[in-house]
Parts: C-alpha cells; structure tokens; sequence
C-alpha cells in the first residue's frame, strides 16, 4: 500500500483518523504507533517484521552506547550498531549483492521501502547519543514511531530523534489543521499522478528508443521529463505524507524548496530534499572540515562527500560519478561564478546542468549514460525525428506546465501581489481546487490503475 493507491486515500487514512481522535489524549500516541504497525504490515508481514528488529536492534545499540559513555567500550556498540545499519541498506539496495540475500533465504520480492530514510535517522541517532548531544530513549514505542511512523516512511524527511520526538509530545489539533494537511496532501497526490505519472511514460517512451538512432530532441525530451517526473514523484510523496502527518496534529517539515530553477548548483543540493544535505553537513562533512582548515584539504573532503551523497541516491558507480560531477560544479561555482551574471543566468544555467547531472544519475552503466549524452548534442547526426514530432505533439503541455509547476513563480506571484482581492479570493478557491484536484486523480487512478511507479525507491 502507498499514499496515492485508492485504499490508503479513502480507507486507511480516514478511518485511522476517526480511531485517532476516538481516543483520549493520552492513548493517541500508542494509537498512532498501532496505526503505523499496520499500514507496515499492509505493505507486507515481512516488512513490519524488519521494522520491529530494526527498532529494537537500534533501541538497545543506543541504550549500551549510552552504559558505558565516557569510556573507549563505548565505540564498540557504537560501531556495531553503525555497521549493521549501514549494510543492510547496502544489502537490499545493491544489485551484487543478489546472491547474498538468496543464500539468506531473503524472499525475492520484500524490499524494506524508505530503508535509506531510515538508515539516515538510525545512524544519526547513535551518533548523537554517543556524542552526548541526546540521552538514549528508553520508551521503546517512541523509538519504533520514530522508525515507523507512516507518513514518513517512504520519503522522510530525515530528522534527529529528539526533533521527532519534540513533534509527538507538542501535537497541535484543530479542524483547521486538519484542513491544511489535506490541502498539502491532495496538492501531493496531484504531484504524483497528473505530472509525474504522465511524464514517467514520456520517459518509457523515449527509453524505448535504441541509443544509436536517438535523435538530439528526443534526447533531450526524455531528460527533461526525467528530471521533472522524478522531482514531482519525490515532492509529491514528500508533501502527501506532510500532509497526512497535519491530520495527526504532527507539523513535519517539508523535503523539496523549488530547487530544479535555483539560481546556483549549491542552492540545488540544498533545496533538493533538504534535510538530508543537512544531515550530511552535520555528521561528515562539518567533523571532516573541523580537522584542518586547508583549502586542498577541504575540496577533496567537498568531492568526497558529494560522492558519498550520490552512491547514497544509487549505490552504483553512476551515483559516485554524478556524485564527484556535482562536487565539482560546486567547486568550479564557488571560485569563478560573478554574483552579478549568476542573478541574471543563475537559474537557467542551474536548470541546463541539473539536466545533464542526471543523465549520468539515471543510467545504469557509464557507458549508457556517455551514449546518451553523446545522443543530445548531435552524436547520431539526427536532430529531430518522427518519434520527436510525435512526443511533442502528446506530452508538450504536460511539460511545460510541469516546468512551470516546478518553479515557485506562482507563489511568489500570490504573495507579492498588492491586492488582497487576489489573495483573499485565492484562498476562496483552495477548498474547490483541492476537491476538484482530489476528484481527477482519482478518476486516473479508477481509469489507468493503481499510481505505483516510484522511479527511485529510497
């Protein structure tokens, strides 16, 4: 089950907030840990399964951490707990390690969803308990919620244990609320199934092209369109389950800031799923840099880490490359870039880049992702074709509304606008507009099936 399937949007979320707010105050939090174990146990036994182990292999990692602070024992559970988290996200996301999980009698089909969100939460737990920064949490449900909390399993956002757990224990209701999450939640859902949906079986489409006879449009249209359909998958289950997390009185904070047209490549990384830059800034690259202040030091710590975050994305050699050309875009920005073009260019340059970052990040081998850069610019000597007149005439105003949609133009145009006319009558339409967006999509689902093309499963 996954936030944009018709059972989890009119039976299990409805129905967990009637028994949600059936119950007193104080149970509302057990009721919510009841709740995720079930929508766990809806994706498959298996999973809540792994769920249960992972908490508890976590809780009790931190619990010894904590026994023996302040002394060198102390690394060991530590560096046990680190490693166990760390290679079992390489275990389920790693296509070498096949063999493995066969000879583990790992079933075929259970992938552990969200399991690099979660690995990221899990490691930064026992860092911070180790440093002293939070004491271990002895509430065992809170350390499960924190894991397995529905509305962020599939998309985070990554989030230190205590901030968490500050968000339970400071729940806010009111029907208001309620009414925002759901706003947030439809515009999520529409996200997903109107923009990334449709520019997902543009991508198909292109894919099923040969590599030698692609032509330089067709190149470049299947690019965009995986850029904007993976940016509005992610956003969109970011913000549905933002949203869900509203009608529990839970505020969670948001993944995406419009970062495809930011006007610098750093101000990418930093809007594209937020806190996970942060987190990275926060456990490796900020001890790193902490060690020497030498500035050759400090670039090969910069591509290293950039490297780190992109093998986290793909756990493939594509995703280290595209890690280490991201690094260095940053790198060759930050020494030549002149503030005064960058203002002007900055987003369009950023826009033109990001497209050609994740030509490498999408492929499955260098060699597919040389070829079809090589396709873009020329490389087969066909410019446009009939499958790029065909593409076009189908999809062109699904892309550019959907290049429109990725920008916060729209917004900004709201919110600077001198005539509260504008602003109250925008407001008026909301509840239309998120009814009418609820309606279409489900009418798609009803029509096409169920939405469940993640493009990355993290």
């Amino acid at each position: 089950m996954i936030y944009s399937s018709l059972l989890f949007i009119y039976g299990f979320l409805p129905l967990a907030l009637l028994i949600y707010y059936a119950f007193p105050i104080k149970y509302r939090k057990a009721v919510l840990l009841a709740e995720s174990a079930v929508f766990c146990g809806m994706i498959s036994l298996y999973y809540l399964g792994f769920m249960l182990v992972y908490a508890a292999v976590n809780y009790f990692s931190g619990i010894a951490v904590e026994k023996y602070k302040g002394r060198r024992i102390a690394y060991l559970p530590a560096v046990i707990g680190i490693a166990i988290d760390f290679l079992t996200v390489v275990l389920f996301r790693s296509a070498w390690l096949s063999p493995l999980r066969e000879k583990l009698h790992i079933p075929e089909f259970f992938f552990p969803i969200g399991i690099s969100f979660i690995t990221l939460s899990a490691i930064g737990y026992i860092v911070d308990v180790k440093k002293g920064v939070i004491a271990a949490e002895r509430d065992f449900s809170m350390i499960a919620l924190y894991f397995m909390f529905f509305p962020r399993i599939f998309m985070g956002p990554v989030m230190h244990c205590r901030k968490f757990a500050s968000l339970i224990n400071s729940r806010k209701y009111s029907f208001s609320g309620i009414g925002a999450g759901l706003t947030i939640f439809v515009k999520g859902f529409a996200k997903k199934v109107i923009l990334a949906d449709n520019l997902f079986m543009l991508c198909m489409a292109v894919d099923k092209t040969e590599l030698s006879e692609l032509s330089a449009i067709t190149a470049w249209i299947g690019a965009i369109a995986y850029v904007v359909a993976l940016y509005f998958t992610m956003s969109g289950i970011a913000d549905m389950g933002v949203g869900a997390s509203m009608c529990f009185g839970i505020k969670m904070p948001q993944s995406f800031n419009y970062p495809i047209f930011s006007p610098r490549i750093s101000y990418f990384s930093i809007r594209w799923l937020v806190q996970v830059k942060r987190w990275f800034s926060s456990y490796i690259i900020k001890p790193l840099y902490d060690l020497s202040a030498d500035r050759f030091y400090r670039v090969i710590v910069t591509v290293f880490v950039y490297g780190m975050i992109g093998y986290w994305y793909r756990l493939n050699i594509n995703g280290i490359v595209f890690g280490f050309l991201f690094a260095a875009a940053v790198l060759i920005e930050k020494r030549f870039r002149d503030p005064k073009t960058m203002d002007i260019t900055g987003s369009v340059y950023t826009a033109f880049l990001i497209v050609l970052l994740f030509v490498v990040f999408r492929g499955d081998s260098l060699t597919y992702s040389i070829k079809y850069l090589f396709a873009m610019f020329g490389g087969n000597r066909v410019l446009m074709d009939s499958v790029s007149v065909y593409l076009l005439r189908c999809y062109i105003l699904v892309i550019l509304f959907g290049i429109y949609a990725s920008t916060d133009l729209f917004r900004n145009l709201i919110m600077r606008s001198g005539s509260k006319k504008i602003r109250n009558a925008f407001i008026a339409l909301s509840p239309l507009t998120t009814l009418v967006l609820l309606i279409v999509c489900t009418a798609l689902i009803s029509y096409s099936g169920i939405s469940d093309n993640q493009m990355l499963i993290l």
